[in-house]
C-alpha cells in the first residue's frame, strides 16, 4: 500500500513536469528556445517537442497507456541528456538524470490503480 502512494505521488509529479514543460515548449518561452536553440531545433521542432511531451504526460494516466507515457517521456529526458552531453555540458546531464530515474522508477512499481 505505501509503494501506491508513493507512486501515485511519483506519478503526480511526472505529469504536472511533463505538462509544465510540454507547455513551455510548445508556447516557444525563451529559456526554451535558449536551451534548445543551441541543438539547432526551432520553433516548430520546439513545439512537436513539447507536442510530445504533453501527450506523453497525459498517456501516463491511463493504465492501457501507462507504460508509453512513461516511455515517451523517459525517451524525451534521455534525448536533452544525450544532447547536453554532446555539447560536453555534463551539469545539465546531471540535472536531467533524475528526472529519468523516476520516469523509470515509475515504470517499476507500475500503475497503482491497476488491481482496484
Amino acid at each position: 500500500m505505501t509503494f501506491k502512494i508513493i507512486n501515485s505521488i511519483l506519478i503526480i509529479i511526472a505529469v504536472l513536469m511533463g505538462i509544465k514543460q510540454g507547455y513551455a515548449m510548445l508556447s516557444a518561452k525563451p529559456e526554451m528556445m535558449a536551451m534548445f536553440g543551441k541543438w539547432g531545433f526551432n520553433k516548430t521542432t520546439l513545439a512537436i517537442n513539447g507536442t510530445v511531451t504533453l501527450i506523453a504526460a497525459v498517456l501516463i494516466l491511463f493504465p492501457r497507456t501507462f507504460v508509453w507515457g512513461n516511455f515517451l517521456m523517459a525517451a524525451g529526458i534521455l534525448l536533452i541528456i544525450c544532447l547536453q552531453l554532446l555539447g560536453k555540458d555534463l551539469k545539465g546531464a546531471l540535472i536531467e538524470l533524475p528526472f529519468l530515474l523516476i520516469n523509470l522508477l515509475i515504470i517499476y512499481l507500475q500503475y497503482p490503480l491497476k488491481n482496484v
